[in-house]
């Protein structure tokens, strides 16, 4: 099982990083959250994939399962989440400015600017 999901968390890292090498800035905000979730899926493998007691002191069993990996995942999606909302705000921003989602024209904005001004 855990091979399957390495072999997974591979295909999200590549699609990841194929989408944030694009020009257009919604395949690198859709590639961003493709990483991430390759990075939760990665610590999940690390924590380890088994059955087992739920992580209370008790007499029943001696196999717990690690809290720590499913505590760094809750916070890694909600920092993702942050993070993906940040992105689609400078999106939008981006858009209503520029009128394109090419990542390439944000180099002009200074001279488009400048031609606002003395315009």
């Amino acid at each position: 099982m855990e091979f399957y999901m390495i072999i997974l968390s591979g295909i999200l890292v590549g699609f990841g990083v194929y989408l944030m090498l694009s020009k257009s800035m919604m395949r690198i905000i859709i590639g961003v959250g493709l990483f991430g979730h390759a990075a939760n899926l990665i610590i999940l493998i690390a924590g380890g994939l088994y059955d087992g007691d739920i992580p209370i002191i008790s007499e029943l069993g001696k196999n717990y399962i690690d809290p720590i990996p499913a505590a760094l995942i809750l916070t890694a999606i909600v920092i993702g989440f942050a993070v993906t909302c940040l992105l689609i705000s400078i999106y939008i921003a981006n858009y209503k400015l520029k009128r394109s989602d090419n990542v390439i024209e944000l180099e002009d904005l200074e001279h488009m600017k400048e031609e606002k001004i003395n315009a």
